[in-house]
């Protein structure tokens, strides 16, 4: 019970008014929008334990790893429904596993706060990262279209790019941001294409809108927070 209490202590610490604000607003506009739009228990729930996974994860709190967990396993089921097959096997071959690993990364890596530290990557590392995508965007597509998904080029770029963005995000780098901004806005066209063809989960979509203006938000905050890390190394340096 200590433990617990402990564990809630530390994720409740160190939050600024903005972002309890939007932490509050984004699952409160999503809940609203998916019951008048009569969406399922799936989709909403999958939505809404998506959405806070994000924000914590913005603001660096290890909690983000348990609603994603909840969050991968859900969104899998909906994303079956869709025959979005790339989103399903991320979810349940990929992003699942490393949830666990994720979480047992940033235990050793957190600051004074309770907020992982945060760090930037180097030019070169920069350029391995977009040859990697380019060359497993172009390879996956091809397996999606023998497969007869919808959208394999778009559904190849999102899982593509989701997985390079949770590597660089178990590693601590700011420039995970960047690359699901570029996810967020494939899944944001995928998931509108998905309703306007009679799809019934309005929150899934919703939850792709949040996780763009949360992956814009965070990406600053990120930059920032790894610039005063960078100012604090080299002082104890010298």
């Amino acid at each position: 019970m200590e433990k617990i209490k402990k564990f809630l202590k530390d994720e409740t610490q160190g939050w600024e008014k903005w972002e309890v604000f939007w932490l509050v607003f984004a699952n409160l506009v999503i809940l609203g929008v998916s019951l008048y739009m009569g969406d399922t228990v799936i989709g909403i729930i999958a939505s809404l334990t998506g959405t806070s996974c994000v924000i914590l994860c913005g603001k660096g709190k290890i909690s983000t790893y348990l609603f994603g967990t909840i969050n991968v396993l859900l969104y899998a089921i909906v994303a079956f429904q869709a025959k979005y097959y790339g989103d399903v096997m991320l979810n349940l071959l990929y992003y699942f596993p490393t949830n666990i690993l994720g979480w047992f990364v940033w235990k050793n890596h957190m600051d004074d706060n309770n907020e992982v530290d945060k760090r930037r990557m180097t030019a070169k590392q920069n350029i391995l990262v977009i040859t990697a995508s380019i060359a497993g965007i172009l390879g996956y597509a091809y397996v999606l279209k023998l497969l007869n998904g919808n959208l394999p080029i778009v559904d190849s770029m999102s899982t593509v790019l989701s997985v390079v963005a949770q590597i660089l995000m178990i590693k601590r780098f700011t420039e995970q941001w960047l690359i699901w901004i570029l996810v967020d806005v494939v899944s944001v066209i995928m998931w509108f294409a998905a309703f306007f063809n009679g799809g019934e989960s309005v929150a899934v979509f919703l939850m792709w809108v949040v996780y763009l203006i949360n992956a814009v938000i965070m990406f600053v905050k990120w930059y920032k927070d790894s610039k005063n890390t960078v100012q604090i190394t080299v002082k104890e340096r010298q």
